[in-house]
């Protein structure tokens, strides 16, 4: 079991999010008040902190939200989940794993700042199956793979 550090949203695309604290997941739609919402695969974003510290120990002043991820983890590995694995985020939510890392169309501030950007190889994301509130301290559980 993993737990929530950071819940990120962001008013546009392109750009770092700002930890808000709390938040609440929308089924089939993602992150209220974030601009990736939709109805699509990627609804919500999340990145490990662990995979942060790795860019921080490149020298990089970066931390949460920053790599454009709504949902920022700890003590779960997160790239190993397979697709389909489903998810409990806070009490409520419940998300299922539809992708592994993106591709990388545009090269961003981070990417030209170490030669390199963690979000492509080691972010995954999510589609909302069950809504529910969600801050910073609730637990995310691996439920099935």
């Amino acid at each position: 079991m993993g737990r929530i550090v950071a819940v990120c949203t962001s008013p546009r695309k392109g750009m770092r999010k700002k930890n808000v604290g709390e938040g609440l997941l929308v089924v089939e739609h993602g992150l209220e008040g974030d601009a990736h919402v939709g109805d699509w695969h990627r609804q919500v974003s999340l990145l490990a902190m662990e995979s942060i510290e790795k860019m921080k120990a490149m020298g990089l002043k970066v931390g949460p939200g920053d790599f454009a991820e709504n949902l920022t983890t700890e003590e779960i590995d997160l790239v190993s989940l397979p697709v389909g694995t489903k998810l409990r985020i806070g009490e409520k939510g419940l998300g299922e794993v539809t992708q592994i890392g993106k591709e990388c169309h545009t090269r961003c501030a981070i990417y030209h700042q170490a030669g390199d950007c963690v979000m492509p190889k080691e972010g995954i994301f999510v589609r909302v199956l069950q809504g529910g509130p969600v801050k910073v301290g609730d637990a995310i559980e691996i439920l099935e793979q």
